[in-house]
């Protein structure tokens, strides 16, 4: 049976799948064919503009945080630190990331640096929870 760390863990990933979805929809909408399926000698992101560059950025930022997140859960797995508050830690930190993303598209200030600075915190703190 999966913790509830591991099961935000996992919606997290399919979060992160649906952003990439929707980045390379966005992408492709915005770039000519030629360019999207070309060699990528020359990186993309600079073409990227407007709402789809911001979905590329989100994404980004997502990517950066599940490799953080999911070293949290596998912290708080192998020690065997998991406790309800550990899963809500957990939660909150799947509910930020997913409140990111339409703030980071939509440009949302001063929320985008709240609703990070939410998510990290609570990451931080499954780490601060394994280690007591």
């Amino acid at each position: 049976m999966m913790t509830p760390e591991l099961n935000a863990l996992a919606l997290l990933g399919l979060l992160h799948a649906a952003l990439f979805v929707a980045m390379s929809v966005s992408a492709n909408r915005l770039l000519p064919a030629s360019k999207t399926l070309g060699t990528r000698e020359a990186p993309l992101e600079h073409e990227l503009t407007g709402k789809t560059g911001r979905i590329y950025r989100a994404l980004r930022n997502n990517t950066e945080n599940l490799g953080f997140f999911a070293a949290a859960v596998v912290v708080v797995q192998l020690s065997g630190a998991n406790s309800g508050f550990t899963a809500t830690c957990a939660w909150l930190t799947l509910a930020t990331r997913i409140a990111y993303v339409p703030a980071y598209v939509f440009g949302w200030v001063p929320w985008r640096s709240l609703i990070f600075t939410t998510g990290f915190g609570t990451t931080t703190l499954m780490f601060v929870a394994a280690l007591l």
